[in-house]
Formats: C-alpha cells, sequence, structure tokens
C-alpha cells in the first residue's frame, strides 16, 4: 500500500474535495496524510486522515480565519490579489517546511491541489510522483477558454481570443510572484525551471471534480487529464443542527454565499426583498460571517442560520442562489438544482459564466445588483422548464462521471505504474 501525502489550500472549499479523497484512498488500506495549516487540522482529524502541521510559526491556529474575513470583505480585482497573496505566503511555507516533512514521514506519493503548484515542485525535489487535483475551476490555460477570473463565456472567434490573451497576461502579471517563487526554489534544487502555468501541472493524471459537460470545449488539455465528477460528501464535515420544523413545505430557495466571499450583509438583503411574495420559502445560510442576530430584520422574515446542513438541504431545494462557488455549484447541479448566481470574486465569475452557458442558471453581476434583475432572474430560474431540465442533464452527467471512486482509480492505477493514465485506456474495475 501507498503513502500518500495531500497538500492544498486550508481553506473549506478546497478541503472538501481533497479529504473525501483521501478517505477514499484510506478505506482501500492506504495510508493518506495532509501536510499544511494548522487552520486544516480539526477538519482533516474529523474526516479520519493524519495531519502534518507546516508553518506554525507564520500561521499559528486562527491566523487564516482573520485573513479569510478580511478577504470576505473584497471583491474583484482586490480580492484577487489579496488571495494571490495569501497564496504565495502558503507557497513558501511548503517550499520550505513540506520536503524535510514528507521525508521523514516516508511519503511515496503527492495529491496536490491545483491552486497549490508549488507542491509539485517539492515532489519533483524528493522524486516521487504526484497527481493534480482540480478542487476549482480548471486552470489549465487555453487560447479559447477565458481565465477564470473573468465572466466571458466561450466564444471562439478572433476578438475573443485576442481578448482572452490580454486577460491571461495581466492573469500572469498578478501571480508572478508565486511563478518566480517556484522558480527560485527549482533553481536551487538543480530543476528545470518552470516556462508557462500549465507545466506545474502532473504528468502522471490530472483529475477535475466537473463533470466534461460542465467546462468550456476544450482542446490542448493533455491527454491524462480526467473529469471524473464531484467528491463531496460529509466527510470532515461538521454535524450542523437545523430547524426543519420550520420548513413551510413551499418550495425552498436556498441562499449561501460560501465561507469566504460572505461578509456583505447588503447582499443577503437584497436576497430577502426579492424572494418577497414569491410562492417559495427562503432559507439562508450565513456561512459562519455572523449570527441571525448580527443582521438587521431582513423583509419576508426568511429562514436565517449561521450554518446550513448544504448537503441535506440541497435535497429539498427548488433553487439554490449563490456565490459560484464550485463547491455549492456542483453540490447544487448533483441535486439537479438550477442556480441564480453572484459571483463575488476569484474563480466565481468564471463558474459563474458556466451556468449561464449550460443554461443551468442564471447569473447577476455583483456590480449591477438590484432587487428587481435579482427577482426576475429567480423567476425564471423557478418557473422556466429549460433551466431544471438542464440542471438534471448535468445532474446525469455528474452520476455517469464516476466521482470519488473512479478518481482514486486513476490515481492507484498512475502511483501502481508509474506511467500517464490517459483519459480513453484508463482501466475500468
Amino acid at each position: 500500500m501507498t503513502h500518500f501525502g495531500i497538500i492544498c489550500p486550508a481553506e473549506t472549499g478546497h478541503l472538501n474535495t481533497m479529504l473525501p479523497l483521501g478517505c477514499e484512498l484510506q478505506q482501500r488500506g492506504h495510508r493518506v496524510t495532509l501536510f499544511g495549516l494548522l487552520d486544516a487540522q480539526l477538519q482533516t482529524v474529523a474526516a479520519g486522515l493524519d495531519f502534518w502541521a507546516l508553518g506554525e510559526a507564520e500561521f499559528p491556529a486562527g491566523a487564516l480565519s482573520q485573513a479569510f474575513a478580511q478577504l470576505g470583505e473584497l471583491s474583484g480585482l482586490a480580492a484577487l490579489r489579496y488571495t494571490i497573496s495569501l497564496l504565495k505566503q502558503g507557497a513558501a511555507v511548503i517550499l520550505r517546511d513540506a520536503p524535510q516533512a514528507i521525508k521523514e514521514a516516508n511519503v511515496e506519493a503527492l495529491l496536490v491541489d491545483q491552486s497549490s503548484p508549488e507542491a509539485g515542485t517539492v515532489a519533483d525535489f524528493l522524486e516521487i510522483p504526484f497527481i493534480t487535483v482540480c478542487s476549482a475551476v480548471v486552470l489549465n490555460r487555453e487560447e479559447t477558454v477565458p481565465p477564470f477570473n473573468t465572466p466571458w463565456s466561450y466564444n471562439p472567434a478572433w476578438w475573443a481570443r485576442l481578448r482572452n490573451r490580454m486577460a491571461y497576461s495581466l492573469l500572469s502579471r498578478i501571480t508572478k510572484p508565486i511563478r518566480e517563487l517556484i522558480n527560485d526554489y527549482r533553481k536551487e534544487w538543480k530543476l528545470p525551471l518552470h516556462s508557462h502555468p500549465n507545466q506545474l501541472y502532473s504528468q502522471l493524471a490530472q483529475l477535475s471534480q466537473q463533470p466534461a459537460e460542465f467546462e468550456f470545449p476544450r482542446t490542448t488539455l493533455p491527454k491524462y487529464f480526467h473529469f471524473t465528477g464531484p467528491y463531496h460528501n460529509s466527510t470532515g464535515r461538521k454535524s450542523v443542527p437545523f430547524p426543519y420544523e420550520k420548513l413551510t413545505g413551499q418550495p425552498l430557495i436556498y441562499a449561501s454565499m460560501g465561507t469566504l466571499q460572505n461578509r456583505q450583509q447588503e447582499i443577503f438583503q437584497r436576497i430577502a426583498e426579492a424572494c418577497v411574495g414569491l410562492d417559495a420559502q427562503l432559507v439562508i445560510s450565513l456561512g459562519g460571517s455572523g449570527s441571525p442576530e448580527s443582521l438587521p430584520e431582513l423583509p419576508g422574515s426568511p429562514l436565517v442560520v449561521s450554518y446550513a446542513p448544504q448537503l441535506e438541504l440541497l435535497k429539498k431545494a427548488a433553487l439554490t442562489i449563490t456565490h459560484a462557488g464550485m463547491n455549492t455549484t456542483l453540490e447544487s447541479l448533483t441535486n439537479g438544482v438550477p442556480m441564480v448566481a453572484i459571483p463575488i470574486a476569484n474563480d466565481q465569475p468564471g463558474i459563474a459564466a458556466r451556468i449561464a452557458w449550460t443554461g443551468a442558471g442564471e447569473v447577476v453581476p455583483r456590480a449591477g445588483l438590484t432587487v428587481s434583475k435579482l427577482r426576475g432572474a429567480i423567476q425564471r430560474a423557478l418557473t422556466e422548464d429549460s433551466y431544471k431540465n438542464n440542471a438534471s442533464r448535468l445532474q446525469d452527467a455528474i452520476a455517469r462521471a464516476g466521482g470519488v471512486s473512479r478518481a482514486a482509480d486513476i490515481v492507484e492505477q498512475a502511483i501502481s505504474t508509474g506511467k500517464p493514465v490517459l483519459a480513453q485506456t484508463q482501466q475500468k474495475n
């Protein structure tokens, strides 16, 4: 059996993807250890996996919670720059501390979140294999596919490709500090330097928790790229109490702005106003940004909770109002629930663009968020059959994709053979 190490950002959205994959491998007899910042420890241990702390001086317990609170106040380019700064600080810790820790733990292979590209360099230095896991939207660059942080839809026209190139150029400037840091270590460790972002990812297997049907058309992904569908389950998630007795039986609208960009309370105000008068019950999850008592009384008296048992509520929902985080998006689609997306920052505009492109929901940009626009989008998504039909189509695609079991099959095959696992030749159990 193999001892796998996991490296990913210590943030709920990434942990909710990586921990179930780790648990699946552990159930197959492998050992799995997550190497990361202290704020990931509780969730990792709750999932039943081993944990090895890194960067305890720079990131004591609770440090990331404070940083995420600040991030929650930001949007757009400012939020992206702040996120990149946090990722660079985390990358510096991983590059400095992870090699010795991984060596001491006798780890034989790494599962690397695509948002932690420095970990691939650690694997190269230690001469152990690694697999890339796309917890968020696919970051692989391709000229016809807009950058992840833009709200643009897919368009193969020449002018759209030119627009994309310009946006990638700006993105490269913003992310340059991380690339330079990685290449500094590669130079010191006498490894070939990376000249393109796509070189940061595994050459054995790259896994995306999206179904292929939820991604823009791709032509240059490597042959060992696999769309496996989501890995989400209750692994590592706290049991959350919820007043189910207060549900009225009306169509349920579930609203959540995630666990990061969830501190802009005026958004919850507008969501509540937009739902007044609809034959539906609105449930708002604050994602830990505050208690229900911290909000002013909202129009329509929605049911407001600090945290919600999201996986359970989505089984009952008729519509999700979301920030377009990948977890909430895929969890909604797993249940065939259409969405109204209000993207705030980072990859959320790109995910929202895919929600609109697939016809599984509507998008209301944060900059133009008015009650009337939001109400119109909600009414259309609730009443027009196309949204539910497209969400159900993607639900079927997710069911066919294989999920965490297929992902673990690919991981095991790549590590046992030491060869790339090609999508069209992947062995099936």
